[in-house]
């Protein structure tokens, strides 16, 4: 899924906090936090693409969020809180690992950085809340739908996922199978709601409400 690279911080805060820690090189498949360990540590994402997810013993996996650059995650350590999901690259990434205090001491002594970061936290909660009640509340094509009108942005003549995505990432961003996600996008495709070059997706005509 295209990644979310919004960030709350701007150009002066991102720097002070990639001067905080260490950057490291990843090669895609890193895992860089585990679920239910405890960690000292947050990370900035400089460059590259990350998903957060869920699994279980089955090796069934939900996608929470993919993020991209300028996105901040693990704050989880903030409060020595066992971390609630995992993080790995799915893609060649640059993170910057910042130590716990050294990031409190950089909130502390900005408090526009402090306020930006609030914000950053009350829209994950918000997003967080959307996406429960996407999954409670629409069908298979409605948390389909919405997910591809979430993240498309205005290029090439109409609303184009920025990134390639894969049927596999679609179904685990929306708990549905593969096969219900490729029927549903080849619809959409032959009805000229949308096209697919290279796993890109471009959003031709507005997607029925009900399918």
């Amino acid at each position: 899924m295209s990644a979310t690279s919004e960030t709350p911080f701007d150009d002066r805060q991102l720097a002070a906090l990639s001067a905080l820690g260490v950057e490291r090189v990843c090669p895609r498949g890193v895992i860089l936090v585990q679920e239910g360990d405890l960690g000292e540590q947050l990370y900035l994402v400089r460059s590259g693409r990350l998903k957060v997810y869920l699994d279980d013993a089955d090796g069934r996996e939900f996608i929470v969020d993919v993020l991209g650059p300028g996105r901040l995650f693990g704050e989880m350590a903030l409060e020595d809180e066992p971390r609630a999901a995992s993080v790995m690259t799915l893609e060649p990434s640059r993170i910057v690992v910042i130590p716990r205090q050294r990031f409190r001491e950089f909130l502390a002594a900005d408090p526009d950085a402090a306020w930006s970061f609030i914000a950053m936290l009350i829209r994950r909660s918000r997003d967080l809340t959307r996406n429960v009640g996407s999954l409670a509340l629409l069908d298979v094509y409605g948390r389909v739908a919405r997910l591809l009108l979430d993240h498309a942005v205005e290029a090439s003549g109409g609303l184009t996922l920025p990134v390639p995505v894969t049927r596999v990432e679609i179904a685990k961003r929306v708990g549905a199978s593969r096969e219900v996600v490729s029927r549903i996008l080849t619809d959409l495709r032959e009805g000229g709601y949308i096209e697919v070059h290279e796993e890109r997706i471009v959003i031709r005509r507005t997607l029925p409400k009900h399918w």
